[in-house]
């Protein structure tokens, strides 16, 4: 019997351990906030490689949201992301956005830099000043292709 109280009181710990995990795991990714804390930004690029649903969101290095949704502009040809960003954080409606990278083998994340404007964005509004991905090959090709003419 005494075999029987001891599994169910281990059995018992590793549920709430579990538990504990999920939830932490939960906030860490952001999956646990409710939808009363964030509001949503959209920004359309004309390259958008590197980033997808997920990806961080960034204002002076600090996450500050993530992408919850990304797709394609049929009419525009454009990359659209949508950016769940904190309800806290105000950003002026000059803010540009551009997907920067952490380093060569680094991954890519979306950064918000502020402007000056007086007045802030308002839920479900479009940041107008964008900046896609940098290829970094294209860079190097570039390189190679203009130092390779001058012998």
């Amino acid at each position: 019997m005494s075999e029987n109280t001891t599994e169910v009181i281990v059995g018992a710990g590793v549920l709430a351990l579990a538990l504990g995990f999920l939830l932490y795991a939960g906030q860490v990714t952001g999956f646990s906030n409710g939808t009363n804390d964030r509001y949503t930004l959209t920004a359309s690029f004309r390259s958008a490689e590197g980033v997808g649903v997920g990806t961080d969101v960034r204002l002076a290095g600090v996450k500050v949201g993530a992408i919850t949704d990304m797709g394609l502009n049929r009419d525009s040809f454009r990359a659209e992301a949508v950016l769940s960003l904190d309800k806290d954080i105000l950003l002026p409606d000059d803010t540009a956005a551009l997907i920067a990278s952490e380093g060569l083998l680094g991954g890519n994340f979306i950064e918000l830099v502020p402007g000056g404007s007086a007045f802030n964005f308002e839920d479900g509004q479009v940041i107008a000043d964008t900046q896609g991905s940098v290829s970094l090959i294209n860079l190097l090709l570039k390189f190679v292709t203009a130092s390779g003419g001058s012998e």
